[in-house]
């Protein structure tokens, strides 16, 4: 008995190791404090700590070892503590987390560290117009290194560059938290990935290691090689005293910098967190794409999100605590584990009204993690991103609107079980992509093309023939699409507007021209115009189609993703949608949720089951933020999944109840009687 129970303890033991490795339930929380404010962390209470974590059902937190102020909240030789910081806040914060079995991170701010940079301006980032980061995004005169005026308001903090003598003070202040501090994982802020350095040192090393500043290509290469190197020498150092420690480097999975963006740098994490604030930033339609673009990757993912009304390190600031949970289910929906962004006040009390609000969310993920978290997105659609902002996003709202199930099929190696496959405009393929692409078609895999999707620039021809010619970019600002009966559905049967016109092509013999397009009188100018908006069509058809159709593969001229993206207009999607239903035939998934509905589908092969997750609520702008507040339920929701498995049981989470299912070959069919802003269906077999 007693050896049984011993088994039993290494056990559970194993298991709850491996539930707390990197967190389903996280915490980032900020703690940036000036040296204008005294008694840094008095109030600070082990009990009171922990009690705040446990309301709001916390498993894994991010603590601040050093903020954007320069000060480190740790005893460090190689840094500056807080002079208004009389203990060791860190290390009273991790024994506080690992006593109640919470897994804790370190924060270390990179970019933003206001009193190194007083104290030595040479490691900013300069662009090429030699100014820093803070004078680029202010309005206001030269701002010096330390300058304190009163008349000046704070606008924005200093970027600075790990290279140098400040990477040396950054791999230092690593090292002793590595020696000093029990710490699960690092998480480093900020890292400059917008472009080139330009600053005296760093010229210097561009042209020690032979590259021309003024050639941009090998600037922007250099810079790579200079962060790249920063990480491997972090990763080293961590992987050599903690080799199980978790490692992120924020802004290396933002889409905000692609020309920096590649698998070379964010393959450096240990998971892939995606810092987002869906109220106030690029909406609640970004997540989900940056989701299923670093899914495949084998990493955890984690979405990130804060409980701030508008900002990061708001004080005071309440997001409605629905809208939290509604956010927490729709991360667990989309395969991520989920954080909130907390600031904790300078005194070091927690505010307990904030962990309500984020207890409440959690308390809901707690029921439905087993059915999110560590699952493959599946489906038979494939989106390959351009990084052309518009565009992709543009395309991805429509899908989702839609409720048209996809892959981010960027980092996907084996496309066999793609239908089709949609290529943005702004899409230049690789010769790898080219060859992949090539291979997809050979097998009979089908296409939707849009704009100048898989213009090859140079050459002035497109890389995949789907029955046309370029011909040129538009002649006019705007143009009119008249559709064809087979893209008809739900479409006006006169020439509506394209608020960005169409890429000019010449059909070949033998496509199919399904649309065309109507040329205004002129393009609007001031001495060219007409009525108050935009120039009339003329009544010719013109030479250039807007919709063709080549076997598998159909191509619509005009880039539908930027124009939605931009504009909005309903028939935009329509015609999206009726161009892809000619070619993607078999869906996944079929439900009939309202556009503002979601639905995404996860398999769980190590559990033998698919996960459907509906989600419904409608994001409001309400002054500068998009509130969620009215969660209305529906009912009656048709599902239909696509699966080459037999179904035993189907039922729903979290309420575990079981739904009848209809079964007819690979489709399974169910009715959902009802759900309130998020409900799983599980489909067992």
């Amino acid at each position: 008995m007693k050896h049984l129970l011993s088994v039993l303890v290494v056990v559970l033991g194993l298991q709850l190791a491996q539930a707390q490795d990197e967190g389903t339930r996280q915490v980032h929380l900020d703690f940036h404090t000036s040296e204008y404010i005294t008694e840094i962390g008095e109030k600070f209470d082990k009990k009171q700590f922990q009690e705040a974590l446990k309301l709001g059902k916390v498993n894994s937190i991010n603590v601040f070892a050093k903020g954007h102020h320069g000060w480190s909240y740790y005893d460090t030789k190689a840094g500056n503590k807080h002079p208004h910081l009389s203990f060791d806040l860190l290390k009273a914060q991790i024994e506080a987390c690992h006593e109640i079995g919470v897994r804790v991170q370190a924060y270390f701010a990179i970019g933003w560290s206001q009193n190194d940079y007083a104290e030595h301006p040479e490691w900013a980032v300069i662009n090429k117009e030699g100014k820093t980061y803070c004078q680029i995004n202010t309005p206001l005169p030269q701002i010096n290194a330390g300058d304190h005026n009163e008349s000046l308001p704070y606008t924005f903090w200093t970027l600075l560059s790990p290279e140098g003598t400040y990477k040396d003070l950054i791999l230092k202040q690593t090292e002793e938290l590595l020696k000093n501090y029990d710490l699960d994982g690092y998480w480093f802020d900020l890292i400059p990935m917008d472009g080139p350095n330009y600053s005296p040192a760093s010229i210097a090393d561009m042209k020690k290691n032979g590259v021309n500043p003024d050639n941009e290509a090998e600037a922007l290469e250099h810079h790579k090689k200079k962060m790249q190197q920063f990480f491997d020498e972090t990763n080293t150092l961590i992987e050599k005293h903690k080799p199980n420690a978790s490692i992120f480097y924020n802004w290396s999975t933002s889409f905000r910098f692609t020309n920096v963006i590649n698998d070379t740098l964010y393959q450096y994490n240990t998971k892939q967190d995606l810092e987002d604030l869906p109220t106030t930033w690029d909406g609640y339609d970004v997540f989900p794409m940056r989701a299923k673009f670093f899914n495949p990757l084998d990493k955890p993912v984690v979405a990130m999100s804060g409980k701030f009304h508008t900002a990061w390190g708001e004080f005071g600031g309440f997001k409605n605590k629905d809208a939290l949970w509604y956010e927490a289910a729709s991360m667990v929906a989309f395969g991520a584990r989920a954080n909130f962004g907390d600031q904790l006040h300078p005194s070091g009390v927690m505010e307990p009204e904030t962990y309500k609000n984020i207890g409440y969310a959690f308390d809901y993920v707690q029921k439905i993690e087993d059915y999110g978290v560590e699952s493959e997105d599946v489906a038979n659609l494939g989106v390959l991103l351009s990084f052309k902002k518009p565009s992709d996003e543009g395309t991805v709202r429509m899908l989702l609107e839609e409720q048209l199930d996809f892959v981010i099929v960027n980092h996907i190696k084996d496309w066999s079980n793609l239908e089709t496959l949609i290529l943005n405009d702004g899409v230049a393929l690789s010769s790898e992509q080219q060859q992949k692409v090539d291979a997809f078609i050979e097998r009979g895999g089908k296409l939707l093309i849009m704009g100048d999707g898989t213009l090859d620039r140079d050459t002035a021809q497109f890389t995949v023939d789907f029955g046309a010619d370029y011909v040129g970019p538009a002649n006019y600002d705007i143009d009119y699409t008249l559709v064809g009966d087979a893209i008809a559905k739900n479409l006006p049967r006169s020439p509506y507007l394209n608020y960005v016109p169409a890429t000019r092509v010449a059909a070949k013999a033998g496509t199919k021209v399904l649309g065309h397009i109507h040329e205004p009188y002129f393009s609007r100018t001031l001495k060219h115009y007409s009525s108050h908006r935009n120039t009339p069509y003329k009544m010719e058809k013109a030479t250039h189609p807007s919709v063709i159709q080549k076997g598998n593969m159909v191509y619509v001229a005009h880039p539908l993703g930027e124009q939605y993206f931009e504009v909005g207009a309903k028939v935009h999607r329509d015609i999206f949608r009726n161009a892809l239903d000619l070619v993607h035939t078999k869906p996944m998934v079929r439900t009939d949720l309202p556009s503002a509905g979601r639905v995404n589908l996860l398999h769980q092969p190590q559990k033998n089951r698919y996960v459907a997750h509906l989600l419904y609520a409608v994001p409001i702008q309400r002054g500068i933020a998009q509130i969620i507040e009215d969660i209305v339920p529906l009912h009656n929701i048709d599902l239909e999944i696509n699966v080459p498995k037999k179904v035993k049981k189907c039922y729903t989470v979290p309420n575990k109840k079981s739904v009848k299912f209809r079964q007819k070959g690979n489709k399974v069919q169910v009715t959902v009687p009802k759900m309130k802003g998020h409900i799983g269906v599980v489909f067992e077999y």
